[in-house]
């Protein structure tokens, strides 16, 4: 299971990391988009932030229960109490990134619902919000600043249990 910032690589890591354990990958935005039929961004547009983080734990709770291969987790899914609870006793990987790569990665261009309003800045506190509640919930912490996806998913497979 993958936590992490936006721009952390939880996407692009989790693929390569599945593709590699010869399992299968699921996305909880990915999975909220398909249940509301729409983008997170215009969930969070017409339904609002609470709506949006009631979809996403059901999300991580419904993959939580029927997936066994590679779990990303949205940035912000690790708030809920109760996704946090669920996550105990799985192996959560904490993709680490710092604000200049995750910048980079993100676009800021794009649809990022939470980076409205001076995107960088919003950035920057919502890593600082959460780094202790993704080091805490870590079995295993990668930092992922200025590393291509194939590095990082070789140290995870080398974190990971045999």
């Amino acid at each position: 299971m993958l936590i992490g910032p936006p721009g952390s690589g939880k996407t692009t890591v989790g693929r390569m990391l599945a593709h590699r354990l010869g399992t299968g990958f699921r996305d909880t935005d990915a999975d909220v988009e398909t249940v509301a039929g729409k983008p997170v961004a215009d969930i969070f547009v017409d339904d609002g932030e609470e709506r949006f983080r009631e979809l996403e734990a059901a999300a991580v709770r419904q993959a939580l229960a029927g997936h066994d291969g590679v779990l990303a987790l949205g940035g912000g899914a690790i708030l809920s109490e109760a996704t946090q609870e669920l996550l105990d006793g799985h192996h959560v990987i904490y993709l680490q990134v710092g604000l200049t790569d995750a910048v980079q990665r993100v676009g800021l261009a794009q649809a990022r619902p939470l980076l409205v309003l001076n995107p960088r800045s919003q950035l920057k506190r919502l890593m600082e919000e959460r780094r202790p509640v993704y080091e805490r919930l870590a079995s295993i912490i990668v930092a992922t600043d200025g590393r291509q996806p194939e590095e990082i998913v070789g140290e995870i497979l080398k974190g990971l249990p045999a």
